[in-house]
This record gives C-alpha cells, sequence and structure tokens, in this order.
C-alpha cells in the first residue's frame, strides 16, 4: 500500500500523468518523439564556447609622456588618472605603475556587482578619463582599455618561412660577383688575407643612408685595430666593409656585433637585414649565406599579407572582432643636416609646416552642377616617398626651387625603436628547430554564436584566401577554441556511451533481465535530449562547465529511472496485468521519488549564492543539474512507466522470506539486521569514521577551480625599464 491506500483503492481512485501515458500510448508516441526532436535541436542550436561568458570587472588606462621619468610621470600623469578613476562609486581597487615614458593604471571594479552593470561602468569611466586636463604638454591621450579581458575564439599565427635554396642561390652569384669586382680595384700586396663583412638587405636602400654608419664602421675597426685597408661596399642587396685582417671571423664578427650596440645601437639595425657574416673567398659565398640565411618575407610584406587575412576573416558571420598583433609600423624618415638646412635660410620647424601645408587629406567638399552632386577630393595628399621629395620648399638666390630632396636623405623604414616583436618557432622538413618573424591575428565570436558554424566560417575563409597567398606561407593556430570545444563535447559523448553501457550492465548483473537494462538505457539519452530542451531555453550555452555538470549528473539522473522500472517489475510479479502495473508501481513511490529529487536539486542550489566572478562562471552547474533532474523525473514518472509497458514483462519472484535466505539478498539482510541490533556500536563507528574523514579533509590543499591545462605555456622575462625591445629580445 502507499499513503495509506491498498493497490486497489490506488487503481479506483488515482489518474495521474502515468496512468495517462500508459492508457494513451497514441499520445505518449508522439510526446516522446516531440522531445527527442525538441532536444536534438536544442543540442545542435545551443551556443557553445570554451568558457562561460563571464565579463571581466577589470581594466587598464596607458598614458604615455615620451623622455619624461618615473617620478614625474606619477606627479604629473598618474595621480590625476587616478582622481578621476576614483570618481566612479563602484570601483574597488586601483593600482597603478609610473615607469619612464609611460603610465599604466589598473583598475578593478566591485567583485559583487553583476556582469551586466560592467559595461555601464566600464563606459562611465572611460567618458570621465576623456574630461582629464592639466596633462603636461607631450603626453596623453589617455588611452583607456576595458575589453583587454575579450577572450579570442582563435589565434592565428601567420609567419615567414626562411628563405629557399634557391633564392639563396639568386643572391649568391651577384654578391658573389660584386666581392670579387671591388676587390680588383684595390692594390695589395701578396699574400694579404683579405675579409668581407656582409649584411644581406631584404629590399634596396638609399646608398647615402647607409654610407655614413658603413664610414663609422671602418673607422671603429682601424681605431681598434681589427683591419687595414678597408673599403665600404654598397650594393642594392647587401652592404659591408671590405679590407685585410689576421684576426679569426669570430674576432671580426664580434667587432662587428660591438659597434652596432654601442655607436649604431641595436634598435636602428634594420629588421628585415641578415646578420652579418664574413666572407674572405668568394667561392665560399654560398656555404657562408646559408648560414644566415634570413627570413624570406619582410615586416612589410607580412603586414600586407595579414591585411588581406584581416579583411576576409571579418566577413565571416560569427566573426565579432579581428585584431593584429606584432606588426611593425612604417614611417617615412627625413635625415637630414642642419648647417645644410641653415644655409637655405630655414629651420627644422619650417619642413613640418611646409609638409603639413602640401599634405591636404581633409574632404574638399561638394559641387552641385548639372543636377548632380560631384565629390571634390583634394590633390595634396601624400602618396609615396618620392612626392615627399618633389616639394618645393624654397629657392635659390637666382631664384631656381629648392626641393626637399636635395636638403635631406628620405627613406621609408620601420617604427624605431620597435615597440612588439612577435616570432614563431617551428620545426623544418629535417626536423630542426627555426625561428622566424611572425604577426598573430586574433578572432573573437559573437556572443551566442555557435562555435561549431564559427570554426567551419573560419575554415572556409581561410581556405579562399590562401590561393591569394604565397604556398609557403607559415599559418599556424596557436590557440584554437572550435577545436578545444570540440574535444570538450567529444569527452563528454564518450562519458555518456560509457555511462549507457555500464548502466545495461549493471542493469542485467543486478535485474538479469536485458528488457529491465534495455529501459535502463533508453532512459539515459530520452532524459539528457529533455534537459537539452530545458537549458537551451532557460539560455544555458554547451561550454566546458555545462559539459563538466552533465557528465557528473550521468550518475545522478538513472537513480529515479532504476526505481521506477524496478517499481514496475514488482508490480508485475504481484499478478497484475502490464496496463496497471506500468503505471501503479511508480505511482506507488511517486511521493519518494520526489523528495529524492528535490533534495538532489536543494543540494546544489547554494552554487546560486556565491557572490562575484565565480558566482557567474560556475552559474550553468546549479541550472544544467536541475535541469537534468527534473528531465529525470518527468521520464521516470511518464516515458519509463509508457515504454515499460511494452518492454517489461512478468517474472516469478520468490516470497521476501526465501530470498532473504539466499544470495546477496541474504547477506544483505544480515548485516542490516546486526546494524539495528547493534544501533549503538553502528552509531559510535559512524562518528569514528565522520571524525577520520574530517581530518584527513583538513590535511588537503584547497582550491575552488582546479588546473585548467591548455595548449598554451608562457615565460616572463623581467629586465630593468630602460632597457629596449631588441635587448628583451
Amino acid at each position: 500500500m502507499a499513503q495509506g491506500k491498498s493497490d486497489n483503492q490506488i487503481i479506483q481512485s488515482r489518474f495521474n500523468l502515468s496512468r495517462f501515458f500508459v492508457q494513451q500510448r497514441h499520445i505518449a508516441w508522439v510526446m516522446l518523439i516531440a522531445v527527442c526532436v525538441w532536444g536534438f535541436y536544442s543540442y545542435r542550436s545551443m551556443p557553445q564556447r570554451k568558457d562561460p561568458d563571464t565579463p571581466v570587472k577589470s581594466a587598464v588606462a596607458i598614458t604615455v609622456w615620451p623622455g619624461a621619468k618615473g617620478e614625474k610621470v606619477e606627479q604629473l600623469v598618474t595621480r590625476k588618472v587616478e582622481e578621476k578613476i576614483a570618481q566612479n562609486a563602484r570601483v574597488d581597487k586601483i593600482r597603478s605603475i609610473s615607469r619612464t615614458n609611460f603610465s599604466v593604471v589598473y583598475v578593478d571594479l566591485d567583485e559583487n556587482m553583476p556582469g551586466s552593470q560592467v559595461g555601464k561602468e566600464l563606459d562611465d569611466i572611460a567618458l570621465k578619463l576623456g574630461t582629464v586636463t592639466g596633462l603636461p604638454e607631450g603626453a596623453g591621450p589617455v588611452n583607456f582599455i576595458k575589453d583587454f579581458g575579450d577572450t579570442s575564439a582563435l589565434m592565428l599565427t601567420v609567419a615567414s618561412p626562411k628563405i629557399s635554396e634557391t633564392g639563396i642561390d639568386l643572391r649568391t652569384k651577384p654578391l658573389s660577383d660584386a666581392i670579387t669586382r671591388h676587390r680588383t680595384q684595390y692594390v695589395t700586396a701578396g699574400g694579404e688575407t683579405r675579409f668581407t663583412i656582409v649584411i644581406g638587405l631584404a629590399q634596396a636602400v638609399s646608398p647615402r643612408i647607409v654610407q655614413e654608419p658603413l664610414n663609422l664602421f671602418a673607422d671603429y675597426l682601424k681605431d681598434k685595430q681589427a683591419a687595414t685597408d678597408i673599403h665600404v661596399i654598397v650594393e642594392p642587396d647587401f652592404v659591408g666593409v671590405d679590407g685585410v685582417s689576421y684576426a679569426s671571423d669570430e674576432a671580426l664578427l664580434g667587432y662587428t656585433r660591438q659597434f652596432i650596440n654601442d655607436r649604431l645601437q641595436a634598435s636602428d639595425f634594420h629588421p628585415d637585414s641578415w646578420q652579418p657574416v664574413v666572407i674572405r673567398d668568394p667561392k665560399e659565398t654560398r656555404s657562408k649565406l646559408a648560414l644566415v640565411a634570413g627570413d624570406k618575407y619582410s615586416y612589410r610584406e607580412m603586414d600586407d599579407f595579414t591585411d588581406l587575412i584581416e579583411k576576409t576573416l571579418k566577413s565571416v558571420p560569427q566573426a565579432s572582432k579581428v585584431s593584429r598583433s606584432g606588426i611593425l609600423p612604417e614611417k617615412v624618415f627625413l635625415l637630414y643636416s642642419q648647417e645644410r638646412i641653415a644655409s637655405y635660410g630655414l629651420k627644422t620647424s619650417d619642413l613640418s609646416n611646409i609638409l603639413g601645408a602640401r599634405n591636404i587629406t581633409l574632404a574638399g567638399g561638394q559641387l552641385e552642377a548639372a543636377g548632380k552632386n560631384l565629390s571634390i577630393d583634394s590633390s595634396g595628399e601624400f602618396k609615396s616617398e618620392k612626392e615627399i621629395g618633389d616639394v618645393a620648399v624654397t629657392q635659390t638666390n637666382l631664384g631656381a626651387p629648392v626641393y626637399l630632396r636635395d636638403l635631406v636623405d628620405i627613406a621609408r623604414g620601420y617604427d624605431s625603436p620597435p615597440r612588439f616583436l612577435n616570432f614563431y618557432e617551428w620545426r623544418d622538413a629535417q626536423g630542426n628547430w627555426q625561428r622566424t618573424r611572425a604577426i598573430t591575428v586574433a578572432v573573437q565570436m559573437r556572443p551566442g554564436e555557435y562555435i561549431g558554424e564559427f570554426g567551419k566560417g573560419i575554415d572556409e575563409a581561410l581556405a579562399q584566401v590562401k590561393t591569394q597567398l604565397p604556398e609557403d606561407l607559415i599559418m599556424a593556430r596557436t590557440s584554437d577554441q572550435p577545436r578545444q570545444v570540440t574535444e570538450n563535447v567529444d569527452l563528454f559523448m564518450d562519458s555518456l556511451y560509457e555511462a549507457i553501457v555500464l548502466v545495461v550492465i549493471v542493469s542485467l548483473i543486478g535485474f538479469w533481465d536485458w528488457r529491465s537494462a534495455l529501459l535502463m538505457g533508453l532512459a539515459i539519452p530520452i532524459t539528457l535530449l529533455i534537459t537539452f530542451g530545458m537549458s537551451r531555453a532557460l539560455g544555458i550555452d554547451l561550454q566546458q562547465v555545462s559539459i563538466a555538470t552533465l557528465i557528473i549528473a550521468l550518475g545522478l539522473l538513472v537513480d529515479v529511472p532504476v526505481v521506477s522500472g524496478d517499481a514496475i517489475k514488482n508490480s508485475l510479479a504481484g499478478g497484475f496485468p502490464p496496463l496497471i502495473a506500468s503505471w501503479l508501481g511508480p505511482t506507488k513511490l511517486i511521493t519518494a521519488i520526489i523528495f529524492a529529487t528535490i533534495t538532489n536539486i536543494v543540494a546544489y542550489l547554494p552554487f546560486l549564492t556565491l557572490p562575484g566572478s565565480t558566482g557567474e562562471f560556475l552559474y550553468s552547474l546549479p541550472i544544467v543539474l536541475t535541469c537534468s533532474l527534473v528531465a529525470a523525473l518527468i521520464v521516470a514518472m511518464m516515458f519509463i512507466p509508457f515504454l515499460g509497458y511494452f518492454l517489461l514483462k512478468a517474472k516469478p519472484q520468490l516470497p521476501i522470506e526465501q530470498r532473504r535466505k539466499q544470495g546477496f539478498a541474504a547477506f544483505y539482510y544480515r548485516i542490516g539486521e546486526w546494524g539495528i541490533n547493534h544501533r549503538w556500536k553502528v552509531l559510535l563507528g559512524s562518528f569514528i569514521l565522520l571524525a577520520a574523514g574530517g581530518l584527513a579533509a583538513s590535511r588537503l590543499k584547497t582550491d575552488f577551480f582546479p588546473k585548467d591545462l591548455s595548449y598554451l605555456s608562457y615565460l616572463d622575462v623581467w629586465l630593468p625599464g630602460r632597457c629596449t625591445p631588441l635587448r628583451h629580445e
């Protein structure tokens, strides 16, 4: 009996969902198919990402003041920025770093603030920083970065390969011929050992620009008494010095590196240049070049390649933001002599005014003519270095124009010193490690998108753009969240298959009935499909927390279906027909099943009360677990009775008195009887076990989140603040 009623009274008076689904089987079939389709559609359409979408409650304000010392930066810049940030009431912590040339101020918002308000508060801080006044001349503007916590779904590293063997061969003959040609012009005594220190160039440079540094290098070798009879060589593909020296190649290269660091400065050394190499015999040019072979593509070419990739990836519908890092910006440099400019009655400040008046980039407006609006574009914008050199800056006494190219050397170069350099290490076909220049393209996914579709869109876009790029260009995925999410989903599916197999095996062992095992095996996927449908309706996406929750739930969601199925078997064994036994058994245990489900749900609901980012990160855990337990209850009370009507058959069972005398039931009965008869001893033993468990738990290391192993590793190297990026390199 259940709730004080006999089985016959329950049959006469009770009408519930279990009875309805057994008696109205055509409706039950429709409902079963509908929830399976709903769950499968929800699973396929659920947004997928690696981590939960948790707003980062931190930001950073960066202010550059070139040439200022750290003390002045702190007093005149950092404090003013901190005062403005502190005006926001939701700011919890402000930290700052004042170094030579720049100020960095970190701001942390209140940890308990809802994630939906983070964007509003950060926008308020950005508006306040926009009103900062009184900064010293040359300082600012304040660059407020509030999205540095955004996670890139894909990081694509685009790297240059090493120059090919064919490329080395093409450089060898011109270099060998040039060395031989220059040496034939020198009158030298016999037996002297000549050398040529060669630096390969990725692109031709103006002879006037490199002539002075090479002359300084020649004088440097003479001062060090390292060489004599030194001559400067300037060719389109390389520059260098040729002379006589009995020093070793290592010593000459040591002088070269010392000169670059001490006199020329490493930051002024062209980034696209090859490493210096000493060539004595022109016949060994090929082998010498192979030792210092540089990258095939220059930073400028890499910029062009990745710019095309960036524009292509922006067309992917699921991509929200595409950015590049490791770009070396180009500038046009004017190398001048103040004496030469002053001889024409000019000052250096006049050059910027003259160029500014010529380089007009403003719109020219519109002109209405014949019923049409015609756009007017100014023609003064510079398009190349040649146009800059063609600007007339003054005139001679005779009235002849003097052009800028007559006063200064104009050269295109990279930002010096570079602020950020990016490299990629990879193995070549021989298994040797190579290191080449690279640019990283980071792609962020739109919120609420399916990361599988994002990955497909990226693959299609890259396949399309590869046809427009060199075949040997290296494109490696440094971070690939579509792959990681796929692995997480595969892990869940493997766990699901294992759970179904284990449930079937345990059911076969426990019930010794393949019908009961099949019924339990069907309960798991049906429950999960309902869980997916409910989670999708509540706005939960598929990420590592929700996937981990589903794996945990696999051990819980099978409990009530097992109880429901066993109750049906007992009713069948009691002589009731399948039409009645299929709903009578679960109905008699409905109260216990419901309260067991509620108990499990309540045990996980406290996760919803966790404050701050931790609670937002784990928000999906209690929600998904509740959905799975509710789905298990629905399956146990609706679909298990329905499916049990078709699958389960009556099987004779021995009376309970006989079952207590043999098999596992007899062993279990004896243990239970002993525990009841010696209940005080059992209670004392339970307290001892509880104390031992508490002692063991107190010795365990505590960590709220386990280590999340990823495909990335970092190595931080700290050098003195005045070190340049090339010194770090």
